[in-house]
């Protein structure tokens, strides 16, 4: 495998636009990664679509294609990518491994999604064989009471407390006012997030990540290809994808076994665990973190479960400030997916945006003090996970 970088980046801010389509919020997020890269579209080789489970597509999740027919035909592939809300993270996995396999010197990765309101949705399949039609629509269980199920898990184990979780979305908006992308850039107080509606028991309305519209593209290009065309790459140090193992604790549907003890998402930390592997690095070596907190419990497991602290320490990093963008261990500086919303496929592309901008020293107000290393991390439907690791 040879060296890669990412070396151009680009957002469609996140909300609600009903005027847009989701392939519009793809050709601005495209036009502004090509800018950044100081390309021209005809000099992208290939192209790693997130497809869509809600819009576009012409119903196939066909994403990719509708960008090609958007943006002018070229005759470059399209590789259209379906992970649920890892698919960001699987587009980005498969363009770096085009380009660090030598088939490309330049591809495009682009995710783009426009939410339907309310609960993320199934695929549309009812049958008793669909663990998430199951889980959904038999035991009543849909993202909020998983999530919140977890969290009751964890109060008891470790004693959490509600002003601890509501620590997390207080400190997640403070630093998502300063990101002209984040769709919700408003600052709570502990008070405020306690008194908002709870939604799944003990989760609130400010500590779950609400659906959104956005969009989000990256340039990947060889090593030497960077060095001629951009003064700032940011060096790809790993991409992983992952599924769970048996066992791991976790309730995903009827027949899971929930041992006793510690439980872990495993997808995500085989992810991350491999993409440390594969970068010669550890926890330790980390500047910042981008991980997927659909809920404020993420910012406590994930940490411990990929060794950034011990189990029940997590609550401890977030008192201290640990977590904030200044800290010694900053998670989402950017207000993650509690500002941003979540638009499925996008997520993990833009988290690669993000962590570019932090380790170019390019995030404004939000910026982490001398930024070298970023992990990104998204979890999708059907036990996927994916893992990034970018180097300045």
């Amino acid at each position: 495998m040879r060296e890669a970088a990412v070396t151009g980046v680009g957002v469609h801010p996140w909300g609600k636009f009903a005027d847009k389509s989701v392939t519009q919020l793809c050709r601005e997020a495209i036009e502004a990664a090509l800018k950044d890269a100081g390309v021209q579209w005809r000099e992208i080789e290939a192209i790693a679509a997130a497809s869509s489970r809600f819009s576009g597509g012409k119903g196939w999740g066909l994403n990719g294609n509708d960008v090609i027919e958007d943006m002018g035909p070229t005759g470059a592939p399209v590789y259209n990518l379906s992970a649920g809300c890892a698919a960001g993270g699987n587009a980005f996995n498969v363009g770096y491994s085009l380009v660090a396999g030598g088939l490309y010197d330049m591809v495009l990765v682009v995710g783009g999604e426009k939410m339907p309101k309310g609960f993320i949705q199934m695929s549309g399949v009812q049958e008793e064989t669909d663990p998430e039609y199951v889980r959904q629509v038999c035991v009543g269980m849909p993202g909020p009471a998983f999530w919140g199920m977890l969290c009751m898990r964890r109060m008891a184990d470790y004693g959490t407390t509600e002003e601890q979780l509501a620590q997390i979305a207080v400190k997640a908006h403070q630093a998502g006012q300063h990101n002209p992308n984040a769709r919700f850039r408003q600052v709570f107080t502990v008070e405020d997030v306690l008194k908002s509606r709870i939604v799944s028991w003990p989760l609130r309305l400010y500590e779950i990540c609400p659906v959104s519209d956005g969009a989000a593209a990256v340039v990947i290009c060889s090593a030497q290809l960077a060095r001629q065309r951009t003064t700032k790459p940011v060096w790809i140090g790993s991409s992983t994808v992952a599924t769970a193992k048996f066992n791991d604790g976790i309730p995903r549907g009827l027949a899971t076994v929930v041992p006793p003890g510690h439980t872990e998402h495993s997808e995500a930390t085989t992810a991350v665990k491999k993409a440390f592997d594969q970068a010669g690095i550890g926890p330790r070596d980390v500047s910042l973190i981008e991980l997927q907190d659909n809920t404020v419990y993420y910012e406590l497991a994930f940490p411990e479960e990929w060794g950034f602290c011990e189990p029940g320490e997590a609550e401890k990093l977030v008192e201290r400030g640990d977590t904030a963008p200044t800290g010694k261990l900053p998670i989402n500086p950017s207000g993650g997916f509690l500002c941003f919303g979540e638009a499925t496929t996008a997520m993990g592309v833009w988290q690669v945006c993000e962590l570019a901008w932090q380790l170019r020293g390019e995030a404004g107000a939000r910026q982490v003090p001398n930024a070298k290393v970023g992990l990104g991390q998204t979890l999708g439907l059907g036990s996927n996970a994916s893992a990034v690791i970018l180097k300045r």
